[in-house]
């Protein structure tokens, strides 16, 4: 290939992508402005375990890498609810034994796929190499060397930046005079824990389940990790009389803990510790009305931020750079042409794994609890049962089939409606009107196409 790529982020996206470009025989520079995180540890509160499901794993089979990534995984049935007494729940995910997620280490995932992209012998890694300024008027982009403090320019073809939530590519393209940019933090924030791996048996709880201890306006979540250990991350108001804000010393969060999840107090042996050890993580929306602006494309995070409330975010990153492969594919490697459609094939399906992802915190620190809910989650079950092309329930349309995001959300309201439309004044599945259930799915709900179907 004639043209050269230039990357900005070598995270997941990133590094996914140049495996893309690299087997496509582009030759491909990533630069990152962090350590190789192969040489160096993960800070510690900086983790948050990942979720991978049907959109991820399809792209990094695409890439002929899921042998390899499948030695990272735990798959994980379904949300584990703990109560404030200590009585746990399982729900599960799906109903057919293939519909799990999988929990996955960031740092073991994004070292196995930088490894797999120098392996194309077209990709290039830069670390401690940091984006200062871009003249996108001449094609130029000046990097500074993080150890050295010296700074270069260089020539760019095609500039991809896949630099993350924070993505200095988006804020230096919004400097220049791109409009179309929002960032919207989330009133909440988060805190990594652990759980470490038990001295008789690794894993302390159930390990093929994501846990949730639901709280109303806050929660506490654990995902299994290889060893045994779980990562814990609190979720919670950043003020209020329940917030970060009043948990301010070691007694109050004991005291905490031992009031809203006494059961993890048996497991984490020094919570407060934890607590003010680690970080105080933001939570946020970023948006993008255009993702590209010249020969440069933004995608992944830089463009489209969502909090984690779906465990779609690496998942949505992994799609677009599948589509951005499709659209080279159709294109013919007409880089402009691809770069003219990619927006409008991937900015609504952002927008709409945003909102789900928004509402799904709802869900989870607090619609779960109730019995209403747990109702129409087994009528949705019942009803995907009976119509398979046309009821699917929506988190099972995000998370276990290539649905476009925006139509997934699209029939999600409609299925909605439905659902409480059957619930109303119900107390179980065996109260429901199923000749009334069958007029309105035929009514409202046309056939979904197979190609969206796992």
């Amino acid at each position: 290939m004639s043209q050269h790529i230039t990357m900005i982020g070598a995270g997941l996206v990133g590094s996914l992508m140049s495996i893309y470009l690299g087997q496509r025989g582009y030759k491909v520079d990533v630069h990152d402005k962090l350590p190789d995180i192969r040489n160096t540890t993960i800070p510690a509160g900086r983790s948050i375990n990942l979720a991978l499901a049907n959109r991820g794993i399809r792209a990094l089979q695409q890439v002929g890498v899921m042998d390899k990534v499948e030695r990272l995984l735990i798959p994980m049935k379904g949300r584990m609810l703990h109560d404030v007494t200590g009585k746990l729940t399982l729900q599960p995910y799906g109903q057919k034994d293939e519909e799990v997620i999988y929990s996955v280490s960031r740092a073991g995932l994004v070292s196995l796929l930088r490894d797999e992209a120098e392996a194309t012998g077209n990709v290039t890694f830069h670390f401690e190499s940091k984006l200062t300024e871009i003249d996108p008027d001449n094609k130029t982009l000046t990097l500074k060397n993080e150890k050295t403090d010296v700074e270069t320019s260089q020539q760019y073809d095609i500039l991809l930046g896949t630099d993350g939530a924070g993505s200095k590519t988006r804020r230096t393209l919004e400097s220049l005079g791109v409009k179309g940019f929002s960032s919207d933090l989330l009133e909440h924030s988060y805190k990594e824990l652990t759980i470490p791996a038990g001295s008789e048996s690794p894993f302390q709880i159930e390990k093929e389940a994501l846990h949730i201890w639901p709280r109303g306006g806050y929660m506490l979540i654990a995902l299994p990790n290889l060893d045994g250990s779980f990562t814990v991350t609190l979720f919670m108001p950043n003020k209020g009389k329940i917030s970060f804000e009043t948990l301010n010393t070691r007694p109050k969060v004991e005291d905490f803990f031992n009031e809203n999840f006494s059961d993890v107090l048996d497991l984490i042996p020094n919570v407060a510790e934890d607590f003010f050890t680690n970080p105080t993580g933001i939570l946020g929306t970023v948006r993008s009305k255009n993702w590209a602006h010249g020969d440069v494309l933004l995608f992944g995070d830089a463009s489209h931020a969502i909090v984690p409330f779906h465990g779609q975010g690496m998942n949505c990153g992994f799609e677009d750079c599948s589509e951005l492969h499709r659209l080279l594919n159709k294109h013919s490697d007409d880089w402009q042409k691809v770069i003219n459609e990619f927006t409008s094939v991937r900015r609504d399906n952002a927008d709409a794994i945003a909102d789900m992802a928004l509402e799904n915190y709802v869900e989870m620190r607090d619609s779960v609890r109730d019995p209403q809910f747990q109702l129409k989650k087994a009528i949705a079950f019942k009803l995907e049962q009976r119509f398979p092309t046309q009821f699917i329930p929506r988190y099972s349309m995000v998370m276990f089939h290539h649905m476009p995001y925006s139509e997934a959300y699209r029939r999600g309201k409609v299925q909605s409606e439905i659902l409480s439309q059957l619930a109303n004044d119900n107390q179980s599945i065996d109260d429901i009107d199923w000749l009334l259930a069958s007029k309105l799915v035929q009514d409202k709900l046309n056939p979904i196409s197979k190609e969206f179907l796992h």
